[in-house]
C-alpha cells in the first residue's frame, strides 16, 4: 500500500557477484566470517558500491505515553516516560551510555509524551498529542494523527539526510508500549494474542493474561481492517507510528536501518505492511527476550545479529550491534587479500576459494 509520495526501491543486485568476489578474495576461508560477510554484502548492495561507507550514525529514541496504561497493562508509573527522556537528553541511561560508547548522535524524539519539555539540542519536538488514547475504549489514534506521526518520522529523517547521515538506529521509550506492539503483532501476522503478549516491564502471569484480555477486547470493539494504516491507528502508538515513518523514509533515502527490540520491530512490521521493500534496508540488531519478538522477526524472514537476552529497549540493542556492522564494512574495504598478503598454495594458486567447517 502506498502512502503520500513514498517510493522505496528494492535493492539492486547488479553488484552482487562483484561484492561476493571481493569478499572471497580476502585472506580467509570463504564465508568464514559468517554474518559479517552477509552484512557487508547487504550494505554494498544498499549503497550500490563495492566500497560502502557508514556516515554519521544517528540514533532516534522516540517517546510517547499510552492511555491504555489506565487498564493496568504495566506495573510502572507513566511518569517514568518523561523522566527517562530527561535522562536520555543528558546522555544518561542505557541508550545515552551506548550512544557515547559506539559513536551515535543521539536524538530524543517527543512523539506524544504527557509532559512539556524545554528546548534541548538533542530534543526533536514531534508531539502529535499527549499520549495515544486508551484502545480499550477508542482507537489509539485518529487516522489524521497516525498520518501526522508518520510524516513527523519522515521529516526527522529528511533533516539528517541533509547532513549526509546514511545509517540510522531506532529506539523507543513509553510505559505501556508493549501493549500496542503485541496488538500489531497479532493483527499483522494473524497470530493468537496469547502468543504475542509478554511481561513487558515486569508483569506477573496474571498481569500478562489481563493485558491479553485488554487487547482482545479492543480488537472486538474496533475490528481489524484490511488497511494496515487503519490497524496502526486503531491499535498502535504515537512513537510506533513515528518510527514507522522514519524507517520508511530512511529506506526511501537508501539508508542502513537498524532496529532494536520488540517495539521498534513492531514499527518495522507496520512499515513492511505499508511498503514491503523497506525490509531490504533493515538490519535486526538482536532478538530480545520479550515474548513475541522472535515471531515478528521470523514473519519478516529476519536474521538477528545478536541474542543477548535484552529486554530494555531505548535503542540499546541497535547501538551495541553497531560495531559488528561497522566491522563488517571495514572488513570489506580494508582486509588484505590473498594476493596482497602473498599467500598461495603449493601449486602457486591463490587459495581464496578454499573453505572449511
Amino acid at each position: 500500500m502506498k502512502i503520500l509520495d513514498l517510493k522505496i526501491q528494492s535493492v539492486s543486485k547488479a553488484k552482487e557477484a562483484l561484492l561476493k568476489e571481493k569478499l572471497n578474495q580476502k585472506a580467509k576461508p570463504v564465508k568464514s566470517l559468517g554474518k559479517m560477510e552477509e552484512i557487508a554484502l547487504r550494505i554494498g548492495l544498499i549503497q550500490d558500491t563495492l566500497s560502502p561507507e557508514l556516515i554519521k550514525p544517528t540514533m532516534f529514541t522516540v517517546a510517547s505515553d499510552h492511555e491504555v496504561c489506565q487498564e493496568g497493562v504495566s506495573p510502572c508509573p507513566t511518569k517514568m516516560t518523561w523522566q527517562q527522556c530527561l535522562n536520555f537528553l543528558e546522555l544518561g541511561g542505557g541508550i545515552g551510555l551506548f550512544s557515547r560508547m559506539y559513536g551515535f548522535d543521539l536524538k530524543v524524539v517527543d512523539a506524544g509524551v504527557n509532559f512539556d519539555f524545554a528546548p534541548h539540542p538533542r530534543l526533536i519536538q514531534a508531539k502529535v498529542r499527549k499520549g495515544s488514547r486508551n484502545m480499550l475504549h477508542e482507537p489509539a489514534m485518529t487516522m489524521e494523527e497516525c498520518l501526522q506521526a508518520i510524516e513527523n518520522g519522515r521529516q526527522m529523517i529528511r533533516e539528517v539526510a541533509k547532513e549526509g547521515v546514511n545509517v540510522v538506529g531506532f529506539g523507543e521509550m513509553g510505559i505501556g508500549n508493549t501493549t500496542p506492539a503485541s496488538a500489531l503483532l497479532s493483527i499483522y501476522t494473524n497470530t493468537d494474542i496469547k502468543a504475542c503478549v509478554g511481561p513487558g516491564s515486569g508483569l506477573d502471569s496474571h498481569g500478562v493474561n489481563h493485558k491479553a484480555w485488554v487487547i482482545q477486547e479492543a480488537m472486538k470493539k474496533h475490528g481489524i481492517s484490511e488497511n494496515p494504516l487503519e490497524n496502526l491507528a486503531r491499535f498502535g502508538g504515537l512513537e510506533i507510528a513515528t518510527i514507522c515513518g522514519g524507517m520508511l523514509e530512511a529506506a526511501a533515502q537508501k539508508m542502513v536501518v537498524i532496529t532494536d527490540g520488540f517495539i521498534t520491530t513492531s514499527a518495522l512490521l507496520a512499515a513492511s505492511e505499508i511498503e514491503p521493500n523497506v525490509l531490504d534496508y533493515a538490519f535486526f540488531s538482536h532478538q530480545s527476550d520479550e515474548q513475541g519478538h522472535a515471531l515478528m522477526i521470523d514473519h519478516m524472514h529476519g536474521d538477528p545479529i545478536l541474542n543477548l537476552s535484552f529486554r530494555l529497549g531505548e535503542g540499546t540493542g541497535a547501538a551495541i550491534c553497531y560495531p559488528i556492522i561497522k566491522g563488517s564494512v571495514t572488513m570489506l574495504n580494508e582486509m588484505t587479500t590473498f594476493e596482497e598478503a602473498q599467500v598461495f598454495n603449493t601449486a602457486s594458486a591463490k587459495v581464496a576459494a578454499f573453505s572449511h567447517d
